[in-house]
């Protein structure tokens, strides 16, 4: 309440005695004491809001997860599961072995290379 009006406001108020009447308006009263049967219901309102947007939740993910069948088909269009797929990418870690141990026996910096996937061909360090 005190961010909202601003301090020469309040000091008016208290020179005319204002402040105290306004401590004792019933609006103000209702607002700095509830009693408990409020602040229960309350609570009880908020835990209920609560539960129901968790239980919206899990009803609209087990809604939209895939049943097993699903997950099955998912599995088998995976990129990984073709064979010719799985052979380029097991050519291609030995590839970059190759390259990666053919850099750590000789001096020569193959990143300035052009081609990585002969030997030679580019400047040297």
């Amino acid at each position: 309440m005190v961010s909202c009006v601003g301090r020469s406001s309040l000091r008016r108020l208290r020179r005319r005695g204002g402040l105290a009447r306004l401590l004792e308006a019933p609006e103000v009263a209702s607002l700095v004491t509830r009693s408990p049967m409020e602040n229960l219901h309350k609570l009880l309102l908020a835990g209920a809001v609560l539960g129901a947007g968790a239980g919206v939740g899990t009803a609209l993910f087990a809604l939209v997860t895939p049943g097993e069948e699903r997950k099955q088909a998912m599995l088998k269009e995976m990129p990984e599961q073709d064979p010719q797929r799985r052979d380029e990418a097991a050519r291609t870690k030995q590839l970059l072995l190759a390259t990666l141990q053919e850099a750590a026996a000789t001096q020569e910096n193959v990143a300035w290379r052009k081609n990585w996937m002969n030997g030679g061909g580019g400047k040297s360090a």
